[in-house]
Order: C-alpha cells, then structure tokens, then sequence
C-alpha cells in the first residue's frame, strides 16, 4: 500500500473516531443535566381534587318490603328535589290516591319514612308499586320507591334518598353555600351538586363543548336558567330560557 494511501486511511479514521467520541461525550454530557438537581422544569402541579369525589352516601340495598323498612330506622333526605310526586294516602283503607298527587317532594326535604307498604295504582297491569309513607301537617302522604310484578321487586330507594344528613356527608362546603341550599338560592361559584341541593333536579342542553353547560331548573314553577363553566355556575337567569 502506498504511504499517501495509508496516510490518508488513517486521516479518516482518526476523524471519525473523534467524531464518535463527540457524540458519546454530548450524550453522557446531556444524560447528567437531565439528572441534575433543577435541571428539569417543574411540572405545573395538578389541580387538587374536588372533596366532593370522595363523598360515598350509604346505601341500603333493599329487595324486598323487609329490607325496604329500613327506611324507617333514621330520617332520609331527598335527593333531587321537584321530581318525585307525592299522593295522599288513607291509612283506614290503605290506599293511595293515585288520581291526586299532593305535590312534589323538596329538594333535600327531610323524611321521617312510618312504613313502606305495597299498592296498586290505576292501570297498573298486573303491577304493584311499592310506597314510603310519611306524615306532613298533620296528615299522611305517600310517594312510590320501587314495585313488585310477577313476584319480583325492583327499589330503587338509594337512588332517591340519602340516608345520612346531607350536612354531614358535605360538611367541607362552606356555610355561605349552605346557607344558599337552605335559602333555595343559587350564588355564582356554586357547583351542580350544590346548585341541586339548593333548586332540585335540572334538565341539561346538548352542547358541544364539555367546560360550558346550560342546566334548565324547574324549580317548582319558577324556571332558572344556570350556565356552567368547568363545573361552576357563572350565569344566573331567572324566568324560562329554554
């Protein structure tokens, strides 16, 4: 081999040995900034989850009228208000009024359950509801928890009632929401749990972008409009918007 060839031979070896040299050194180099201590950029630390998550009502499970009884052992509180008729019920005869509804249970309204019996309504079809008696003024009143047909009951009492003072469950909440639920009001800045507390059920819009919601509240004949953002109410209208 000619020494000009082999000169240059060597040439290029040297040059790509310091090449990969470089790169190794660049990499160790970049491998120990990244472990070194504030060389990465703090994360923004994530939002703190809502109490509210971690609230878990007790539920009774009920299948049958024994089991649904249990209603009467402690006070319950309804859930969504403005939702559920209630019907007057003769006790001499046992029998509820289907035909003429009382009026609707209150948002968070409190109970006191006397007994849970079996009814049939008009035009039921083979079907027996299954009734929470309460008193109220002096008289005695029922609204329908679940039924029986063919000898099989579906109650769905723990969908409809809390079971334990809501007050307790949501003690976290401050008292100026508290005191808007027990008022009926709604404020800015209050949550749609909250705002249920306070007006009862709400049907929502369909909208497109999840941070926004338009809730429409009945609100026992005074309809409100609540426009929720991330999960706040903003906006407050007061009359039918819908």
């Amino acid at each position: 081999m000619h020494s000009d060839l082999r000169q240059r031979i060597q040439i290029v070896l040297a040059l790509a040995l310091s090449l990969a040299a470089i790169r190794t050194g660049y990499i160790l180099y970049g491998r120990y900034a990244a472990k070194a201590p504030g060389a990465q950029k703090a994360e923004p630390a994530a939002p703190p989850l809502d109490p509210d998550y971690y609230v878990v009502p007790k539920k009774l499970y009920p299948f049958d009228l024994k089991t649904a009884r249990q209603l009467t052992q402690q006070p319950v509180w309804v859930k969504e208000g403005y939702r559920y008729p209630y019907y007057p019920y003769n006790s001499t005869l046992r029998r509820t009024d289907f035909e003429h509804d009382a009026g609707l249970l209150l948002p968070i309204q409190k109970l006191q359950i006397q007994d849970v019996v079996l009814d049939t309504a008009p035009r039921s079809g083979g079907q027996q509801q299954v009734m929470a008696l309460f008193q109220q003024a002096g008289k005695t009143y029922a609204f329908q928890i679940g039924y029986r047909k063919d000898g099989d009951y579906k109650i769905y009492s723990d969908a409809m009632l809390y079971v334990q003072d809501p007050r307790d469950l949501y003690k976290h909440w401050p008292a100026e929401v508290w005191q808007a639920v027990e008022q009926h009001q709604v404020r800015p800045g209050m949550n749609e749990l909250q705002v249920d507390f306070a007006i009862g059920m709400g049907t929502p819009d369909r909208q497109a972008d999840p941070a926004w919601k338009t809730v429409h509240y009945p609100h026992g004949g005074s309809p409100i409009t609540i426009t929720f953002r991330d999960g706040k109410a903003t906006e407050i209208k007061s009359g039918n918007n819908s």
